[in-house]
């Protein structure tokens, strides 16, 4: 179980973990300095039994010896490199505590999807993102469900059992090490959609009773073998089992082909992969999300880790074909015909589990990048989740991913009663901040992480937001087109069966001031009268007049700032009302432009 504050836990295992390594560094090292004496004092000793005229049997005990320290180097180098990385798991972790993670981590570019409503506008994904965060998986599986969680709000139900399962998971670091440990093995071999269609594929070999005419035609060529040998049959018997036996094998030799050569470079990936499910197999859990995933690995037939490791002998086995003494017997077994059969009735049996195991393994790992990040977060709850809504009501909330020193908290609240805030304020006084800090406190709580606040109660919302908007070269469209066609995606969202929060930012800027002030009025009241519930920011002081229009349900706060000596200061405080005073020309003044 690890300690209370995450940052003394990390350093202390950190430097644990590095003396480790250093201690097997060592002693591969030494092994490695004495292997190389040995083998200098093995050859002295050749030369010298030599010139003595004496057996060179004696060099058998220093050859053993030879042999037994190139196994003991193999192991110090294993332990020496599981070491190094539960050093990487440790650094990472206090990067991301003392807020140093982007960089560090993977993005989850690859899941960035331009047309999502609010992935790219609240930084999702990305250098510096919310995914890069979060994210510890050591698999492609695990990455995937990840974004899908992020990508995705789960309804109550859900996000409760997720909740559940990530407070029994936040204390299990050294589950988590072990992870870390295996992990760059796996990741570097596990390709989880070629595994599932490899699982999934049609047998080539589909009559399983022709594996049984193979064993007889073996028994029938070694009895008459052996006939020839002890009992004088002579050899005909024996060529015609032959003959018999070689037709077989051609016939079917095509298929027998394609299952060998498809079966290896997933055998050697579920190997790598088992590592990582034979963690999940000894854990014994609570949670009943846990209880289920652990239960579902388990499927129909023995544990997984058992069901690869009969994979892999059969592969091991069809290896020894290719020594040279094993190599005529081999024929004369038909081993190669005999262990596709093997492979196929293995994949019949465990094939359509493949895609399962991946899914349940891939959960689990997300479940555990939610448990990491809420251990090192112990001061940020889990919301409370509600199902009357649209409810937003924040007590002390702020952006996750700033850090603690400049993270600047603010009471926010959004209902049937009161469903639109618009914010007012000059530029960097913080709303685009506000309408992230809103947004990606929605992300985390639906998908079953902790907040950044003292208190959110929340209900089940769909996110449109425009915060991101840029104008496309290749597509040949404007700033402005691309954010009414964000807006229109934010509307089409209130036609589904969940209450959309909305969040956008210095909303219609790309056109006039007239044009802007009637399509916003028609935008934000469209929303409030679907029953959505969002926030406005601008810095254009007309548009404050929205939220008298449709008062009470809508209110006007806004950020303030200062100048003084030619910089300006923010409190990043939210306040009533509409802003009352401009610097935006006393700035420009301060930087020698003539005003």
């Amino acid at each position: 179980m690890a300690g209370e504050d995450p940052r003394r836990e990390y350093a202390t295992r950190l430097e644990a973990r590095r003396a480790t390594a250093a201690r097997w560094a060592a002693q591969a090292r030494a092994i490695s300095h004495a292997r190389l004496l040995l083998a200098a004092g093995v050859v002295l000793a050749w030369w010298a039994l030599a010139q003595l005229g004496l057996s060179r049997a004696w060099l058998l005990l220093p050859v053993g010896v030879f042999l037994a320290l190139i196994l003991l180097h193999e192991r110090a180098r294993r332990a020496h490199t599981r070491a190094e990385r539960a050093v990487g798991y440790y650094e990472h972790g206090l990067a991301c505590l003392d807020d140093r993670f982007a960089g560090r981590g993977r993005g989850g570019e690859e899941f960035a999807d331009a047309s999502h409503p609010y992935a790219l506008h609240l930084d999702v994904f990305g250098r510096g993102s919310l995914f890069e965060r979060l994210s510890r998986a050591q698999t492609r599986a695990g990455e995937e469900t990840l974004a899908r969680w992020l990508c995705t709000p789960a309804d109550p139900a859900e996000v409760r059992a997720r909740q559940v399962a990530v407070a029994e998971l936040r204390p299990g670091l050294d589950l988590r090490e072990r992870q870390a440990v295996v992990g760059p093995e796996v990741r570097a071999g596990v390709h989880p959609e070629a595994l599932a269609a490899w699982g999934a594929a049609p047998p080539r070999l589909a009559f399983p009773g022709l594996r049984w005419v193979g064993a007889a035609l073996v028994a029938l060529t070694t009895s008459a073998l052996a006939a020839a040998i002890w009992g004088g049959a002579g050899l005909g018997p024996l060529l015609g089992a032959l003959c018999l036996q070689g037709l077989f094998g051609l016939g079917l030799r095509s298929r027998v082909s394609g299952v060998l050569a498809d079966v290896e470079k997933p055998a050697r990936e579920l190997g790598i992969f088992a590592l990582l499910l034979e963690g999940i197999e000894r854990e014994r859990f609570e949670a009943p999300r846990l209880v289920e995933l652990r239960a579902a690995l388990q499927g129909r037939h023995r544990v997984p880790s058992e069901e690869i490791g009969r994979l892999r002998r059969l592969v091991d086995l069809l290896d020894a074909r290719r020594n040279q003494l094993f190599a005529p017997i081999s024929v004369l077994l038909l081993w190669s015909t005999q262990i596709a059969f093997a492979i196929e009735a293995w994949r019949r049996e465990c094939g359509s589990e493949v895609a399962r195991w991946l899914e349940v393994a891939g959960e689990f790992e997300a479940l555990c990048d939610l448990a990491s990040y809420a251990y090192e977060c112990p001061a940020d709850p889990f919301p409370e989740l509600t199902e009357e809504g649209p409810r937003f009501e924040g007590e002390q909330i702020g952006h996750p991913l700033l850090p603690e020193s400049r993270c600047v908290r603010n009471d926010l609240r959004l209902d049937p009663k009161l469903s639109l805030l618009v914010v007012s304020g000059s530029n960097m006084s913080g709303k685009s901040t506000l309408l992230r800090t809103v947004g990606v406190n929605v992300v985390l709580g639906l998908a079953g992480a902790p907040v950044r606040a003292r208190r959110l109660v929340l209900s089940p919302l769909a996110i449109g937001a425009s915060l991101r908007v840029q104008d496309s070269l290749q597509e040949g469209t404007s700033r402005f087109y691309a954010e009414i066609r964000g807006l229109h995606r934010a509307v089409e969202l209130c036609s589904e069966s969940r209450p959309v929060l909305f969040l956008f930012d210095e909303i219609l800027q790309g056109t006039n001031s007239h044009d802007r002030r009637i399509g916003a009025a028609a935008v934000a009241r469209g929303l409030v009268e679907r029953g959505a519930v969002g926030l406005i920011t601008t810095h254009d002081l007309a548009l404050a007049e929205i939220a008298n229009e449709l008062a009470p349900r809508a209110r006007n706060v806004h950020f303030q700032d200062q100048l003084s000596n030619g910089k300006m200061y923010f409190d990043y405080r939210l306040r009533d009302g509409v802003i009352t005073k401009s610097n935006a020309l006393a700035l420009m003044r301060s930087v020698g432009l003539e005003v």
